[in-house]
């Protein structure tokens, strides 16, 4: 592990529920990313379904590489330990002028996960700033969970336009920040959201999910994850294999399935379906 969060950095995390910025990608590198970023968003017509924008890693191979690269791991390991699962993934993107924005929220409510202990990693693949709606975050929320009230919002990017049923004080909240190649880390609990894209390029930021081995789904149905570092001496997730090239047929029927099941777990107890475009 060796570049891991150093004690400062990792008591801010325990203490704040996020630690920003973390630098991961080389400027070449973040530039290959955003090329792939325009090729697929011109393969689906210039918006990103949600189907293809679910969990994306099982389907493309140059987000599969990732979601395990040392330089995301290492600063999750010290948080999570070794032994690690990718349990979701997907793009938070949003055009020049797009009313698009994300509520305050707190990621937890629908994933049916056994514990807290979950990290979301935010990878930065164009300038995230207060302008082009980066990610607001509260520090310290991540001590309490909140309710939460379904709006199914069409501009909200959330699946059911979830946000906290109560007054969140802007006041408090801190601008995640970051440059191409730059990520952050936050707490499964804290109360986050985003404001529309004010700016000339597109904000887009991919995050990936991760999760202790010793994690269980408490919906009753069996979910999937995919081992990125260590072992998995539980079992407790079905494993998921690794994508042998963009779209790959046999990758595309099991993302399909995948898809199905998840659908089924953070959809439980909605009041209408959720978004699925």
């Amino acid at each position: 592990m060796a570049n891991g969060l150093d004690p400062a950095r990792l008591a801010a995390y325990r203490e704040a529920g996020v630690v920003f910025p973390i630098p991961v990608l080389s400027a070449p590198e973040v530039a290959d990313l955003r090329a792939k970023f325009d090729r697929l968003l011109a393969r689906e017509g210039g918006t990103l379904t949600r189907a293809v924008n679910t969990r994306p890693h099982l389907i493309l191979p140059w987000l599969d590489d990732l979601i395990r690269d040392p330089r995301v791991l290492d600063p999750v390991e010290s948080v999570l330990g070794p032994d690690i699962l990718c349990w979701a993934s997907g793009f938070f993107a949003k055009r020049p002028g797009d009313p698009a924005f994300v509520s305050w929220h707190q990621d937890a409510t629908y994933w049916g996960l056994s514990s807290d202990e979950v990290v979301t990693a935010w990878i930065a693949f164009s300038p995230s700033t207060p302008r082009s709606g980066c990610m607001r975050v509260v520090p310290g929320s991540h001590r309490t969970r909140l309710e939460h009230a379904d709006t199914f919002d069409a501009d909200n990017l959330l699946s059911r336009g979830q946000e906290v049923a109560a007054r969140v004080d802007e006041a408090v909240a801190v601008d995640v920040v970051l440059a191409p190649g730059e990520m952050s880390l936050h707490h499964v609990l804290i109360v986050h959201g985003s404001e529309p894209n004010r700016a000339d390029d597109w904000r887009i930021g991919f995050t990936a999910r991760y999760i202790p081995t010793r994690l269980r789904q408490l919906a009753p149905v069996k979910d999937t994850a995919m081992l990125v570092r260590g072992v998995d001496r539980f079992g407790h997730f079905e494993p998921e294999p690794r994508p042998k090239a963009d779209f790959d047929p046999d990758a595309v029927a099991f993302h399909r399935a995948v898809r199905e099941r998840l659908e089924a777990i953070t959809g439980q107890g909605a009041a209408r379906p959720m978004r699925t475009t």
